[in-house]
């Protein structure tokens, strides 16, 4: 038979000073636990499986010499139906842990989905515009959500403020909202459907985009206007000016001229060939260099340990923002002179930009020329819609692009 202690009141437990275990009584085996520096702390001593263990109950005063006995008695309770209660402690605390490592909130898991896929993107701009929705439009309303918790409802908080108004916008995120909790899903964050499906599940709730967006056109130059702004614009100096007549000249995206490298340009050839990595489509594109190319390019300075074409002033890859502010800056000083300034006059008179300036070379090729439209859609680097039609026309067309920059470049210095 154990010892009966008696048991210990509140007032004697507040007395006791002396350093060591004191028996409690109440419970068999209860026991504060006085420390050299004075903190105190209950144990019950039992036996478990044949073996002395000392089981922690809490500290003293914040549990109570009451609270203190339930608590053994609720332990001695277990160890008699056969549970090991420090066993079972752990294991809680595993499973706990493993649960806090399973629940992910959206935001844990969108920054961890741009991070697998920032390889296999062309340019940062693309993370960005990625990064730049989610976190003003999903964040505030989900991005604190376990992504296991994300449902129907959810997703249309998010989409259905600016699914008329921004419907481009909206339609993207939806998207992108698919592809995150897609991979949650690969990754077992998250079970079951994917509610930022479109097809048989928002499709039957939300508009078409088609039936809502409205087609978005670049401001661009009217191609007849050309001509003299590439004589304004011979008349500034700066890379940002040589990089906007060279888009001008080859049709170019800004970004693929931006970019462009010497080890790209070939002056004998007179061919500038851009790698897969870095066309929109993702395929090696090659322009013909017309001589007023040529020339411009020869006329360029070689800047030391830099690969770039159209190097920005500390020898980094000049900003889409550089060419966009140049344009403004020229328009700004014709507006004050005739009150216009560089406008699209179908655009709502918003001012030029530079993609509007690829719309210009397709518009004079289409109405002022006989080349063909695969030809013309070649040089542009876009993919013929009709596929049928695409299927057949797998080459480059190559000498018959050569004829048409040509011709491009005597219209813009004829007519200069």
């Amino acid at each position: 038979m154990p010892k009966i202690i008696k048991p210990l009141t509140v007032v004697a437990v507040r007395q006791l000073t002396k350093p060591g275990l004191h028996s409690a009584g109440g419970v068999p085996g209860l026991q504060l636990q006085i420390t050299k520096s004075g903190a105190r702390s209950w144990i019950l001593r039992t036996m478990i499986g044949g073996k002395r263990t000392d089981i922690g109950l809490g500290g003293f005063p914040t549990v109570s010499l009451s609270q203190a006995r339930e608590n053994a008695i609720a332990v001695r309770q277990k160890i008699a139906e056969g549970i090991d209660p420090v066993q079972a402690k752990q294991e809680q605390r595993q499973k706990l842990a493993a649960n806090l490592a399973n629940t992910k909130t959206f935001d844990a898991c969108a920054d961890a989905y741009l991070e697998s896929m920032r390889s296999s993107w062309k340019n940062q701009k693309h993370e960005k515009q990625w990064s730049s929705t989610l976190k003003k439009y999903a964040s505030p309303v989900i991005g604190n959500m376990p992504i296991s918790d994300v449902q129907l409802p959810d997703v249309l908080r998010i989409l259905e403020p600016i699914w008329i108004k921004r419907n481009e916008t909206a339609s993207r995120l939806r998207g992108r909202l698919e592809l995150i909790l897609a991979w949650a899903t690969t990754r077992g964050y998250r079970q079951g459907e994917n509610p930022a499906r479109w097809r048989g599940h928002l499709e039957t709730i939300l508009p078409k985009p088609s039936k809502v967006q409205k087609t978005q056109h670049f401001p661009a130059i009217a191609y007849r206007e050309l001509p003299s702004f590439i004589a304004d614009l011979q008349q500034r100096e700066g890379m940002a000016a040589k990089a906007l007549e060279f888009c001008i000249l080859t049709a170019a995206r800004s970004g693929e001229v931006r970019g462009a490298t010497w080890n790209e340009i070939n002056l004998e050839h007179k061919v500038w060939i851009i790698g897969a990595q870095r066309m929109k489509a993702g395929r090696e594109h090659q322009i013909p260099l017309s001589e007023s190319a040529i020339a411009l390019l020869a006329s360029l300075p070689r800047i030391q340990d830099s690969p770039l074409v159209f190097p920005a002033p500390r020898n980094g890859q000049m900003s889409d923002m550089t060419l966009t502010a140049l344009i403004r800056r020229m328009h700004e000083a014709k507006h004050k002179v005739d009150g216009i300034g560089y406008v699209d006059r179908q655009c709502d008179n918003r001012t030029i930009t530079v993609h509007g300036m690829r719309s210009a070379f397709r518009d004079w090729a289409g109405e002022t020329t006989a080349f063909a439209r695969e030809v013309i859609e070649h040089a542009l680097a876009h993919q013929l819609a009709d596929k049928a039609e695409a299927a057949y026309a797998r080459g480059s067309l190559f000498d018959k692009r050569r004829e048409l920059m040509g011709a491009w470049s005597n219209y813009l210095e004829v007519n200069t």
